[in-house]
């Protein structure tokens, strides 16, 4: 079944252990382990050295991951976006996690992340 006619709860059956690996894996700063649900676009976006950055530029500023809050899902054509209220360890205050999610070769993949 298309991902964007799944219900939210089907939805975050498969988003959630998604982003759970790209959190763990950018608190770890493990590279291989975070691009590996990627499709290939966004793997040619996102170099090792700019992901090691980006990790230890939040980690020093923000702390690590705390809880995370389901918002909302938004339905596209080709994809899904799903949102959460992101909490970090250090720096107080709501941001936003959100991550594409498209299906290829039945797979489902992420096209875009990211927390601010």
């Amino acid at each position: 079944m298309d991902l964007s006619r799944k219900s939210d709860e089907e939805i975050l059956s498969v988003a959630n252990p998604i982003m759970d690996n790209l959190m763990d894996a950018s608190t770890a700063i493990d590279y291989e382990r975070h691009i590996r649900d990627f499709t290939d676009r966004l793997k040619g976006v996102l170099s090792k050295e700019r992901f090691e950055w980006i990790c230890r530029d939040y980690q020093s500023t923000k702390g690590f991951f705390a809880k995370r809050e389901f918002v909302a899902v938004f339905r596209r054509t080709e994809s899904v976006a799903v949102v959460w209220k992101q909490s970090f360890t250090r720096l107080p205050g709501d941001f936003v996690a959100e991550m594409v999610l498209v299906q290829q070769d039945g797979k489902y993949l992420v096209d875009h992340v990211m927390v601010f």
